[in-house]
């Protein structure tokens, strides 16, 4: 049990689990790309420790770009997405592969991929280290899926609660 702020968390999922299905993600994605050069566009904050693994498992030649997009307020999803940092890679005629930390409501993920989608790419895959399927409120493919896992708040592994909790190695659920 861990407390952060006001909150209690307890644990979820350990870190050797996460370890373990981040390698088999990075085999697949090594096997699906292989002689290709994707380009990783991780989603900010959240994903960056996902995509640390993940890439360097990655047994490719790869590029890596960065961008963030908000749509939570402490606990919850406020339904609306605010584009922090933008994308300024040319992915036209690119492999792209979306790393995201958690895909809840699908409303982050939808408007990300309308953005990509717009650059011409040659595909557009999302890899997520956690899926909520009962959160969803609009649907998204994911190609790559580390853990589907119940509508609740997680913390650990990139993910926070106001900002606090990123560093966690192993993922935390709110008790």
């Amino acid at each position: 049990m861990i407390n952060i702020l006001d909150k209690t968390f307890v644990p979820f999922i350990p870190a050797a689990t996460i370890e373990h299905r981040v390698s088999e993600l990075a085999a697949l994605i090594s096997k699906d790309y292989e002689n290709h050069c994707p380009v990783f566009l991780v989603v900010l904050n959240g994903a960056f420790l996902f995509a640390g693994e993940l890439v360097k498992r990655v047994n490719l030649s790869c590029e890596i770009n960065f961008i963030r997009f908000s749509s939570y307020s402490k606990t919850e999803s406020t339904g609306e997405v605010k584009e922090i940092i933008g994308l300024d890679k040319d992915l036209r005629d690119r492999d792209v592969i979306i790393i995201e930390d958690i895909v809840d409501t699908g409303l982050t993920m939808t408007e990300l991929v309308k953005k990509v989608r717009e650059m011409s790419p040659k595909s557009v895959e999302i890899a997520t280290l956690l899926h909520k399927p009962a959160a969803l409120k609009t649907p998204v493919s994911m190609r790559y899926t580390g853990f589907e896992i119940e509508n609740k708040f997680v913390v650990g592994y990139g993910l926070d609660y106001d900002g606090i909790g990123r560093n966690l190695d192993s993922i935390y659920v709110l008790a």
